[in-house]
């Protein structure tokens, strides 16, 4: 088939070159978000995405809006057999979905119609989810509601975080949407209407959503810093300022530690902080303004009155 590539991230760069290396179809276009200004000095950087389909000397689109006249003139053009999508970032009208005649299947990190949203794999991680996955989907109006193609499972391992857990759906994912586009083209794949019952919504993770609750018990503590990580980042607040909470491990053998939530005891290489529950030791942070650096480091830095705690 000949393919229309939509997507923005990292993360959708492994499906794309899956694509590209397919013998049975030709990605000829790329659909991405416009260049956005990054880093300090703010340049416009173009997408992971365009960079990719540019070494490849594959056509990029960049609409502001997926629905500019300027764009959907083009698609019509390129006339593409199908449209796979993977973490585009933008919603579809149905004036563009009309225009592959095979439709735009979506590549999403869940197992549908779990966790239907712009933030699966964080919310995953957050619930305690032990097993998550990939689903592949035919693209209608509604939220990620389309009827399914292929699913894929994935352990979520103790320690893992969403961007742990993301990369390892990334790589997998990109077999399966190969493997989608091809049973589309030979006619061996039909769509298969999600169920009504277990539907849950993934909204973006906002950065108030990942400040930490000191008085919740360590078990919800550790989530919300791996769900987290590495974007938007759990945070607190010390001296007035926001910590980034980078990693942190349980320290519930730690019977001597008797902790109020947020309460601080420092050792000369740990840092532990008392929770609802029992404590958490914490591992790497990144103070405001500062790069990433070891708790027991941060510690010895800012030299921790007795008394001083976590979360303000």
């Amino acid at each position: 088939m000949r393919l229309v590539f939509a997507g923005t991230p990292e993360v959708a760069v492994p499906s794309l070159d899956a694509l590209i290396a397919s013998d049975r179809h030709e990605v000829v276009a790329v659909v991405t978000r416009p260049d956005a200004p990054a880093g300090r000095g703010r340049k416009l950087v173009a997408s992971p995405v365009a960079e990719r389909a540019e070494e490849a000397g594959i056509e990029v689109l960049k609409p502001a809006r997926p629905r500019d006249e300027d764009f959907l003139a083009r698609l019509r053009e390129i006339a593409p057999d199908c449209c796979p999508v993977v973490a585009y970032g933008a919603l579809l009208p149905k004036v563009a979905l009309d225009v592959p005649a095979r439709g735009w299947v979506n590549l999403h990190f869940s197992l549908l119609p779990a966790w239907r949203g712009a933030a699966p794999v964080q919310h995953a991680v957050l619930a305690g989810d032990e097993v998550t996955g990939a689903s592949t989907f035919q693209i209608e109006e509604g939220l990620d509601s389309g009827p399914v193609y292929g699913v894929l499972t994935e352990e979520v391992r103790p320690t893992d975080t969403s961007g742990d857990l993301l990369t390892r759906l990334a790589f997998a994912g990109s077999g399966l949407l190969v493997a989608t586009m091809d049973g589309i083209e030979d006619g061996s794949l039909t769509p298969v209407p999600q169920p009504a019952e277990g539907v849950s919504l993934a909204p973006k993770i906002e950065v108030e959503d990942a400040k930490v609750d000191w008085a919740a018990p360590a078990l919800r503590v550790d989530r919300v810093i791996r769900g987290c990580a590495p974007a938007p980042g759990a945070w607190t607040v010390f001296r007035g300022e926001r910590l980034k909470l980078m990693s942190a491990t349980s320290a519930a053998g730690h019977a001597e530690l008797s902790l109020a939530p947020g309460a601080l005891a420092v050792t000369k290489k740990a840092v532990y902080v008392g929770t609802g529950s029992h404590p958490v030791e914490l591992v790497w942070v990144q103070p405001q303004g500062k790069k990433p650096m070891r708790a027991a480091d941060w510690a010895r830095g800012v030299r921790i009155e007795a008394g001083e705690r976590l979360g303000g």
